[in-house]
C-alpha cells in the first residue's frame, strides 16, 4: 500500500527542506515540494507535495496538494488529492482530502471530510419536501 520512497507522487525537484535541527515559527509557504525533518509552528503551506518525517512535530494548519506523513501534526490538514499516514503519524485535527490512506498504527484524532471534487451539493431535508 505505501512506498517507501514515494518517487511516483515527488517531483524531481525538491524545493524546501526542514531538517530535524529547525525551528521554524510563523507562517511558512511554498511552491514546491518540501520535506519537514524539524519543528514547525504556525501555518505550513505548499502547491506541491509535503513529506513530513517520522522525527516532525508540527504544530500548524497544514496545505499541500499531495501529503506523506510519518511524523506528529497538531493542526487541520487540507490535502487537495492524496494523502498517506504512516504507522508513526500522529494527527491531531481535522482532515480534509480527496484521498486518504492510513497504514495501521497511525493515530488519528479528528473529523475527516473527503471531497471528490464531482458531486452535486446535498439538499437539505427541507428543500427534498417541495
Amino acid at each position: 500500500m505505501f512506498k517507501p520512497d514515494n518517487k511516483e507522487k515527488q517531483s524531481d525537484e525538491i524545493e524546501t527542506v526542514i531538517g530535524p535541527s529547525v525551528k521554524v515559527e510563523g507562517d511558512f509557504e511554498g511552491s514546491g515540494d518540501m520535506i519537514v525533518e524539524g519543528i514547525v509552528l504556525g501555518t505550513l503551506k505548499t502547491k506541491n507535495f509535503l513529506k513530513i518525517g517520522s522525527g516532525a512535530k508540527i504544530k500548524a494548519d497544514v496545505e499541500a496538494k499531495n501529503a506523506h506523513i510519518a511524523g506528529e501534526v497538531s493542526g487541520n490538514l487540507v490535502i487537495k488529492e492524496n494523502l498517506e499516514l504512516t504507522s508513526s503519524a500522529k494527527i491531531q485535527g481535522d482532515i480534509k482530502t480527496t484521498s486518504l490512506a492510513i497504514e495501521q498504527g497511525a493515530v488519528l484524532n479528528g473529523k475527516i471530510t473527503m471531497d471528490s471534487g464531482h458531486e452535486a451539493p446535498l439538499k437539505s431535508a427541507e428543500n427534498q419536501k417541495n
